[in-house]
């Protein structure tokens, strides 16, 4: 038998800022990850000077990985509580991308990318699209 009574309504469509701004933390989430893991690995493998540090700095990368990675999945539900970690993490980035700015040479794209992605997901979440999406703004 078929019911002519409409199902749970469907969730509404997010906005695409917010949809930038899950793409853009899971990102850079990946790629802390996948630094996290490098280390890990050329610790383990013994191909550093300190294996110890490469293992700390490897794992401690992994464990950074999973706020970004929480945050674009919150962001791409369309979760409120999201909105604050993934602005805690580019408010994070910001002090490392001027630190990598100042290292100089190959290390200026890395800056320079960072920054980047960092400027555009704090742009893209305090929008007020976004936010009302989010259920943050006025109502």
């Amino acid at each position: 038998m078929t019911s002519d009574a409409p199902c749970a309504a469907a969730p509404a469509a997010l906005p695409g800022r917010l949809t930038a701004a899950a793409v853009l933390c899971a990102l850079q989430g990946l790629a802390l990850a996948g630094l996290g893991g490098y280390l890990l690995f050329v610790g383990v493998a013994g191909h550093v000077d300190s294996a110890q540090q490469s293992e700390t700095g490897g794992l401690t990368l992994l464990a950074l990985a999973a706020l970004p990675l929480i945050a674009a999945r919150g962001l791409r539900l369309g979760r409120r509580w999201s909105r604050g970690p993934a602005l805690i993490t580019q408010l994070m980035a910001l002090p490392v991308a001027w630190t990598l700015w100042t290292a100089g040479g190959a290390l200026t794209a890395a800056a320079v990318a960072l920054a980047a992605a960092a400027l555009a997901v704090v742009v893209l979440l305090v929008n007020p699209t976004a936010t009302e999406a989010l259920g943050i703004g006025p109502a």
